[in-house]
């Protein structure tokens, strides 16, 4: 007798799941609030160094520096910055959106100590001795822009004006600097065209006045800028740009609309491969993945996160790694179906038994996402911080949510006798009455070849090793140091094009390389990590000549270094944390098997991107911690179900029967792991194919490590596995024997 009330119950909690979505679904995205490279603007390492030898750096300098930052961005009028202190001597700064980023630099870095001094240098005034906000903009009786200075004490002044009329002739003169440096000199500045000092007006009586005028050749914005950033105030340290990147806001949304139609078409693929493949519960999942999805972009807005473009790869990597919870689930229910099983002890058991693969896979993939957050840099961050939601998030739709609504079904009795809607065949289900019991048809001797596939590997371990020692690695600027230009077009570019517009600003890359499906992206490379006047005028001749602002990214040497030395870091803990966890949940050997299988694949990647001189950035390493995390959660699937299968042996004494029982396992878990990967590659493939150029190198190293990650799993950490059991089982028989003796 089906239970009606139960389907009713389903249909009222879909839909009223589907409402909510659809009325709150605008709301949770206008909450989110877009990184940089989805909107444009820029992010700056700033180093910070006092102005003086003698003078230290300390937190309260810092502070003060973040502070004097917070109002020169106010006067920019950027919504939402965000500035943090990193280690002793370091603030970043991030200011997504920002329309005029040359003028945004200059304000940032520029110091802002106003001087008032005679021709000699020495100093008579400061911008101590000015009104606090005492800046503005005001014009002359011939309509030129000005700067008006409020002063704090108009007697100070008067008796600056006295010693400064009191000098020889000639040398009455007021001269009045901006960021004044040591070495600088009136005299000299004099003779050149455009001299350093803003103005150096003679002093022709004594001035009691609170009130001075800074005339100058002004523009309106120009004057307006200058008492803006005075009113600002000056910065108590000089700032040195040591790392850099900034993306254009057109090239921002291309990237932006261009990822995310990648992700609607892996989403859309991974949906309809669960509809097919597994009919009824695939509907379950397709539901609960879509529930995934709203909870994210929810859980991201509640987090007042910045969603970057790896991020948006994360979620859409997230929901093909979301379906393995599901694809789990339901390969087990199927496996008892076929075992002859009602649907309701089936979905019973199979819920019971995918639940510990589960969890596992999940922490292991945690360990890498946490890894990637503590070392990573802004955008890997964004990547980091999406993952870990998604795993968690995940966790709660794909095992609860899944299990929740498939039971209502179950439980209704809608499902008795109808093992189709699960994708199982009738004449697949043994027969209990008769006595029949399913046996698992080991179609293929996975160990037997086992020395096959460990010569294989070897043979590509060698051939890896001399490749890196002949090309090396094609490191990008993030481990080299250096300046990354990236030029848009909507026309293809020549390289000659690209050669002569640099020229024409006196700069000429050490390569220029090209993408696009008619190379209408060029990326120049320079060696040296252009300046802040270099970048500005990169900008501005590329946005004349194409209409687009250049991505412009530098690297200084010592920070190169670092980002290096931490993307090591990070992969080392990583391997010890995943080790640590899986020594402990199995055994240690299957612990080190799995940590090989993860080097394996690590290094595979590595010397294929030397190969084919595929660019190794700061994202690569992302890349290859996130298949890390996705070859142990394989790995852990076939430890898991030999684990589960070494129980149900009564006693193991042989080789063989290690042997039997791996391949039993990897037939048992390869229809998993076969589709597994498939939704995993739907989405790392759109992304590879649909996606920006920006995320290319990430989503190609996604789908090698993905296959790479397979094929470890089923062909080198399980076989390894068996080879030092068996070598286990025959010294533990080898000391029985000689004890007997």
């Amino acid at each position: 007798m089906v239970r009606k009330g139960r389907i009713a119950i389903f249909f009222t909690v879909v839909l009223a799941i589907g409402l909510l979505i659809g009325f709150t679904s605008d709301k949770a995205t206008d909450k989110i609030k877009l990184g940089l490279d989805l909107q444009g603007g820029f992010e700056v390492l700033y180093e910070v160094e006092p102005p003086n030898k003698n003078e230290e750096i300390n937190e309260e300098t810092l502070k003060s520096t973040v502070s004097a930052l917070r109002n020169r961005i106010d006067v920019i009028g950027v919504s939402e910055p965000n500035i943090q202190i990193e280690g002793q001597n370091r603030i970043r700064v991030q200011l997504a959106g920002v329309e005029n980023q040359n003028e945004a630099r200059e304000l940032l870095s520029t110091q802002a100590e106003l001087t008032f001094r005679d021709i000699d240098d020495n100093v008579m005034l400061s911008g101590a001795d000015l009104e606090s906000n005492g800046a503005s903009l005001t014009f002359s009786e011939a309509n030129q822009p000005e700067v008006s200075l409020t002063l704090k004490d108009a007697n100070k002044f008067g008796k600056v004006t006295e010693e400064i009329l009191n000098k020889p002739p000639g040398e009455n003169q007021l001269v009045i600097w901006l960021d004044y440096e040591e070495g600088d000199s009136f005299k000299e500045e004099m003779a050149k065209p455009e001299p350093k000092f803003l103005s150096a007006p003679n002093v022709s009586k004594v001035l009691n006045e609170k009130n001075v005028v800074i005339q100058g050749v002004f523009t309106v914005e120009e004057a307006t800028n200058l008492a803006e950033l005075l009113n600002a105030g000056s910065l108590p340290v000089e700032l040195e740009e040591v790392y850099s990147t900034s993306v254009g806001a057109q090239f921002g949304f291309q990237a932006m609309e261009k990822t995310i139609v990648a992700g609607a078409i892996a989403i859309a693929f991974i949906f309809l491969f669960m509809l097919i493949y597994y009919r009824f519960p695939g509907l379950i999942a397709v539901i609960t993945l879509s529930i995934y999805i709203y909870l994210i972009i929810v859980v991201f807005g509640w987090m007042n996160a910045v969603l970057t473009l790896p991020g948006i790869a994360a979620l859409v990597l997230g929901v093909g790694m979301a379906v393995d919870a599901n694809i789990l689930t339901y390969e087990r229910i199927k496996e008892e179906i076929k075992a002859g099983r009602s649907i309701m002890s089936a979905y019973r058991l199979g819920e019971k038994r995918a639940f510990t693969t589960i969890l596992d896979a999940n922490i292991t993939t945690l360990i890498a996402a946490g890894v990637l957050f503590a070392y990573g840099t802004s955008s890997v961050k964004g990547f980091a911080v999406m993952l870990i939601i998604s795993i968690f998030v995940s966790f709660l739709t794909a095992v609860y949510g899944s299990r929740l609504l498939l039971s209502l079904w179950v439980k209704s009795k809608a499902l008795n006798n109808r093992p189709g809607l699960f994708g199982v065949k009738q004449h697949e289900i043994a027969n209990l009455a008769k006595g029949e019991e399913r046996k698992v048809n080991i179609r293929f001797d996975f160990v037997k070849h086992r020395n096959k596939f460990f010569t294989f590997s070897v043979i590509f371990l060698i051939l890896g090793v001399i490749a890196l020692g002949v090309f090396g690695l094609n490191l990008g600027t993030d481990f080299t140091s250096g300046s990354r230009v990236e030029v848009t077009s909507e026309d293809r570019l020549s390289e000659t094009t690209i050669k002569n517009e640099f020229l024409e600003i006196e700069l000429e890359p050490n390569e220029i390389t090209y993408a696009g499906d008619q190379r209408e992206i060029a990326v120049a490379h320079f060696r040296e990590a252009l300046t802040q006047q270099e970048i500005a005028n990169v900008k501005e001749q590329f946005e004349t000549k194409f209409g687009v602002d250049p991505n412009v990214s530098t690297v200084s040497p010592q920070v190169g270094r670092e980002l290096a030395k931490n993307a090591f870091i990070s992969l080392l803990i990583a391997l010890v944390g995943i080790i640590i966890y899986v020594a402990i949940r199995f055994e240690w050997r299957q612990g080190l098997a799995a940590i090989i299988a993860l080097c394996h694949d690590a290094f595979f990647m590595v010397a294929l991107f030397s190969i084919f001189r595929l660019e190794v950035n700061i994202t690569f390493i992302a890349a290859v911690l996130t298949i890390i995390g996705y070859s142990i959660n394989d790995t852990i699937v076939t430890f898991d179900r030999i684990r589960e299968n070494m129980r149900l042996e009564k006693k193991i004494r042989t080789f063989e029967q290690v042997a039997h029982i791996v391949n039993k396992s990897l037939i048992q878990t390869l229809t998993r792991s076969i589709n597994t990967v498939l939704t995993v590659l739907f989405a790392a493939a759109a992304l590879a194919i649909f996606g920006s150029e920006a995320i290319g190198i990430f989503s190609i190293a996604l789908v090698i490590g993905l296959l790479l990650g397979t094929y470890s799993s089923l062909f080198i950490a399980a076989q390894l596995w068996a080879v030092w059991k068996g070598k286990q089982l025959k010294k533990r028989k080898q000391k029985v024997v000689s004890e007997t003796n």
